[in-house]
């Protein structure tokens, strides 16, 4: 029963654990006497959409009766999956690739497993200097200040009660400043192999730096880890991470993930007044009509959207592509994401002015 229910979240239904626990508690009750009774128990309890019932009735015969798996509609088309990591984690993996490549982009998903090594912390600087160097808001909360602030009237006319009509110093205010919150995106694509482990190290430096920093992987599919990075163990965090992300080294929907990001109130919540980097490549395969959409409306949320392509490191590069034309004017930044250094100099630097990216880049080209 319990690898029933982890075969439907492998695929994406949403199963909370107090649900499994009641459809086992349902098989009891109802005997069972047959099959029908595990699987009405199944219905009531696992309670799957009207739109997937077909689905599900594909995996309940699949699992208990052990037919071969029919093919199902839309399992293999463009919406994207999503995985917060706020809830239960899947404890089965899938069987692990290795692969060498990384050169191409694909639209195909393939999903798969990485392992990260343990090696020297090098970011322990970058991680000290974040939370100063982030780019701060002013919040709607007041603190005393004894300069530079406005006439606190209240608590002036306050004092002035309490002093018998005496006219003390004049109480001041201000509204206190606080950093913003950082929003990393992790291309996990084979397109970006190379990249990903230090990224991934980046990413944890980031989490446990600054205070509000949420972190994303997208390919095929898109994954919350935030969770895991706060692991303080670097080796335990990555070990989590890794175990989180299906869709390492396969295919990119940059697109459609993006899309599905912004549609999930919440992550949308994540960018509004955000330092936003993407780690990408940007290699965005067909029509990237869904790609240019959801760069608008995350623009129109960040405070800052930045681009760190590892192509940019190439002397030669230009955003010439379509993809990257289409984006170039909503972006803030467009930077070389080929080394960490260059990297956390970068986002050490958010909170300066910087001229936007088609500005820049027009004048290069």
């Amino acid at each position: 029963m319990l690898g029933f229910a982890r075969l439907l979240r492998r695929y994406g239904f949403a199963i909370a654990p107090e649900q499994i626990s009641s459809f086992m508690q349902a098989v009891k009750l109802l005997g069972p006497r047959s099959m029908a009774d595990i699987r009405e128990a199944a219905l009531a309890t696992l309670a799957p959409s009207p739109d997937r019932r077909d689905e599900f009735e594909a995996h309940f015969r699949s699992y208990f009766y052990g037919d071969v798996r029919p093919s199902i509609d839309g399992e293999e088309d463009e919406e994207t999956r999503i995985k917060d990591d706020r809830g239960t984690r899947e404890a089965e993996n899938q069987t692990a690739r290795q692969e060498k490549g990384g050169e191409l982009s694909s639209a195909i998903e393939q999903l798969s497993n990485r392992d990260f090594q343990r090696d020297s912390d090098s970011l322990a600087p970058f991680r000290r200097k974040l939370a100063a160097a982030l780019p701060a808001r002013r919040s709607f909360r007041i603190m005393r200040t004894r300069s530079r602030g406005t006439l606190d009237l209240r608590r002036s006319l306050s004092e002035i009660v309490s002093a018998d009509g005496d006219i003390p110093s004049p109480m001041l205010r201000r509204r206190q400043a606080v950093p913003r919150k950082l929003l990393l995106l992790i291309d996990v694509s084979g397109s970006m192999k190379l990249h990903t482990a230090d990224y991934l190290r980046l990413a944890h430096a980031a989490v446990q730096g600054a205070g509000r920093a949420e972190i994303f992987t997208f390919g095929t599919r898109l994954t919350r880890i935030t969770s895991a990075l706060r692991i303080r163990d670097r080796g335990q965090a990555l070990a989590r991470a890794a175990a989180q992300v299906d869709d390492w080294d396969g295919g990119t929907r940059m697109g459609p993930t993006l899309l599905a990001f912004l549609s999930v109130p919440r992550f949308s919540a994540f960018a509004r007044g955000a330092a936003v980097v993407i780690l990408s490549d940007a290699l965005e395969r067909g029509d990237h009509a869904e790609l240019e959409t959801a760069m608008r409306r995350l623009s129109a949320r960040a405070f800052r959207l930045s681009l760190a392509t590892p192509l940019a490191g190439d002397p030669r590069f230009r955003p010439a592509t379509a993809a990257l034309r289409a984006i170039l004017p909503v972006l803030d930044d467009l930077v070389d994401g080929s080394s960490i250094s260059g990297l956390t100099d970068f986002i050490l630097s958010l909170a300066r002015p910087a001229p936007a990216a088609a500005a820049i880049w027009k004048r290069v080209s």
